[in-house]
């Protein structure tokens, strides 16, 4: 969709209240979920409720079936798995939806991160089978500590899975927060007939289409029709949903915005059940974008002068014309096509000359943007994951932090007549946050250590290398599984050690490297004065 800005007699801009009503129809939101919960395939479902593509088609579907438009990388493709992040904006009712794809696969939890500082809320996606899986968790987690509210869907209901009380009491006790289902299924798992609305008391009655290609047609009955058509589920799923209602499973709002409650649907996406519900559910309850929070902490107002944040970099993403993306956040004020901003970091103008919405390889110029949208600027080298941008009066939001990386390896140029490429490629993934790139003066600038979160990264870091910056590169694994924080008074100390070494990251950050944790123990307790502190994703847990 193009986005333009609200004509005015007198042709002037956006006005300040303008803005506050651009950004209160806002909703910017993400899916989290462990790998093959079904993330990219209600990604489509979404869409296609949306009107924004006319079929969908699922990685991991059927012979024929076309994949994902959200998945564009080739070791996507391969794999059936999102590695890279993708934005997509639609219109739905009156409200303009921002859905932030995001790498499903364990390996990319810190570009995961990185996506949910940008949005507003987040669709938490269970297998009905399998319930809270560890990924699930660890994302989970991230929207806990963001304080970003969470809308639970309980997916693939087609199939056979766990009790639906029983997946309650699941996410009750492991996440926190008190379940109250807007939807309660009828049917058991793997028969799935349709949805009784608590909101209505009416019974949402599915119909299958061929493949799931296609919105499953519904069917509204009154109680009376749905204990007629359906007389024993829907006893059943009356008799449930009279068990939540006197377990305080009512949804309240004020709770669900404080991260008390989570709302919850059942749904099928490859079946597309019960997406519409997740899309009004959306519209309805989740928040519009607020003030940001500054570095102190200070809320910088929606209709203040223009600011963002990037929160991606992405490049190769146009083989033919090798160009660059940076992703960024708008927090406050209008974005227009063309208009210079100030780049934080180094306070030099930056002229936003390439806007464009990005979903997968589909590319569509934008002109204008409000709070809570997201825009991609092209050839945005100067740009870096964190950095923001403003027009008027300066601000500097906090950097984003990074996942304590559990797996090391120097990287070497298989062509050394190619260390031009090689330098550069190396630049361009540590800018991208595909790899943190950490150097040290024992192993010098020709062989920098990759460190990641998952080893998958390393495979796409070495075939980017080969493929986008023709330059080839042999990966020899270090045994280190552990980083800490530390300082420089407190390297002689580490390395007195055996079974650690002490690196700089690119943005000056000392980390002391560990073979395990007994070495770290070793060290800490044998010299507690030493600075070591624990990465974002120890914090976490």
């Amino acid at each position: 969709m193009t986005t333009t800005a609200p004509t005015r007699p007198d042709g002037a801009g956006p006005t300040p209240s303008d803005v506050v009503a651009e950004a209160a129809r806002r909703r910017t939101f993400a899916v989290i979920s462990h790998p093959d919960a079904g993330k990219s395939t209600l990604t489509e479902a979404l869409a296609l409720h949306a009107r924004v593509i006319g079929q969908a088609g699922a990685v991991h579907g059927k012979a024929g079936r076309r994949g994902t438009v959200s998945d564009w990388m080739d070791m996507e493709k391969a794999r059936g798995i999102s590695i890279t992040s993708a934005a997509l904006q639609f219109s739905y009712r009156d409200t303009v939806v921002n859905l932030l794809d995001t790498p499903g696969h364990a390996d990319f939890s810190e570009d995961t991160y990185r996506v949910l500082t940008a949005v507003d809320a987040a669709v938490m996606l269970v297998d009905a089978a399998k319930g809270l899986e560890a990924q699930t968790m660890k994302l989970f987690a991230v929207c806990r500590h963001r304080g970003i509210p969470v809308v639970t869907v309980v997916n693939k209901w087609d199939r056979p899975g766990k009790d639906a009380l029983e997946l309650m009491d699941e996410v009750a006790e492991r996440t926190g927060l008190t379940p109250t289902p807007l939807t309660w299924p009828v049917g058991i798992a793997g028969d799935f007939r349709g949805v009784l609305d608590r909101r209505d008391g009416g019974y949402r009655r599915y119909t299958r289409t061929a493949g799931g290609a296609t919105v499953a047609p519904e069917e509204l009955l009154s109680p009376a029709e749905a204990a007629a058509r359906e007389p024993d589920a829907w006893a059943r799923a009356c008799e449930e949903a009279d068990l939540l209602a006197a377990t305080a499973g009512e949804h309240d709002q004020d709770l669900f915005l404080s991260g008390v409650t989570t709302p919850v649907l059942f749904a099928s996406a490859i079946s597309n059940f019960g997406v519409g519900a997740l899309l009004d559910v959306l519209v309805d309850l989740a928040p519009a974008p607020a003030g940001r929070p500054d570095t102190d902490g200070v809320p910088r107002p929606v209709d203040a002068p223009f600011s963002a944040f990037v929160f991606k970099v992405q490049s190769g993403m146009d083989a033919a014309h090798r160009d660059r993306l940076a992703y960024v956040r708008i927090c406050s004020g209008v974005f227009e096509r063309g208009m210079v901003v100030t780049h934080g970091p180094t306070g030099r103008p930056f002229a936003t000359k390439y806007a464009q919405h990005v979903f997968g390889r589909e590319r569509e110029s934008i002109d204008v943007a409000y709070p809570g949208d997201v825009v991609g600027l092209v050839n945005a080298s100067a740009l870096h994951v964190g950095d923001t941008l403003y027009a008027g009066r300066p601000v500097a939001f906090p950097p984003l932090t990074t996942f304590a990386p559990e797996h090391f390896a120097v990287v070497r140029s298989l062509e050394t007549a190619k260390h031009k490429q090689f330098r550069r490629g190396i630049e361009q993934l540590e800018s991208e946050g595909v790899v943190q790139v950490l150097r040290s003066d024992r192993r010098g600038e020709q062989a920098p250590v990759f460190a990641v979160v998952g080893p998958m990264q390393f495979e796409v870091a070495t075939h980017r290398m080969e493929h986008e910056f023709s330059a080839p590169v042999r990966l020899e694994p270090l045994p280190y599984t552990l980083a800490m924080r530390t300082d420089e008074a407190s390297v002689a100390g580490i390395t007195a050690t055996t079974g650690t070494e002490v690196v700089q990251r690119s943005d000056g950050e000392l980390l002391a490297l560990f073979t395990n944790k007994w070495v770290m123990g070793v060290v800490r307790n044998g010299k507690p004065q030493l600075t070591l502190e624990p990465l974002v994703a120890a914090q976490l847990g």
